[in-house]
């Protein structure tokens, strides 16, 4: 069972590795940014990872190509359910309230306005 939360260096080789989509370490490494860490640094992460489960690999001959076990948008959703759950007693509308009234410009909330009609067609079609 993979544990709830990575570390910031984990998070980081993961999304590096969600974007790549399959990758060998010295891809990895070259998403960072200058100065970038050690290839044994990358190694010892990416080791780390395939031990909690969330990386796994097929090998090609001497080297490894790695491949994210577990999507973006599920480590996301895994993340925000304690967040919603703590701080806004586990109502979603109250998360997205809390956006709305407090961070988002015109702009993006016209434009989420835009995505929630789109998915509420959706749904409503599936009703049909």
């Amino acid at each position: 069972m993979q544990p709830k939360e990575l570390t910031r260096a984990e998070e980081q080789v993961m999304q590096y590795l969600w974007v790549l989509g399959k990758a060998y370490l010295k891809d990895i490494v070259e998403k960072f940014p200058e100065p970038r860490p050690a290839y044994t640094t990358v190694s010892t992460v990416i080791r780390v990872l395939v031990k909690k489960e969330f990386i796994g690999y097929t090998s090609r001959g001497k080297v490894n190509e790695y491949r994210p076990l577990i999507s973006k948008n599920d480590y996301l959703k895994r993340r925000l359910k304690p967040i919603i759950s703590n701080y806004f007693s586990g109502s979603r509308p109250e998360f997205a309230s809390f956006f709305a009234n407090e961070q988002l410009n015109l702009f993006e909330l016209e434009e989420i306005r835009e995505l929630i009609e789109e998915k509420i067609k959706k749904l409503k079609s599936k009703k049909k």
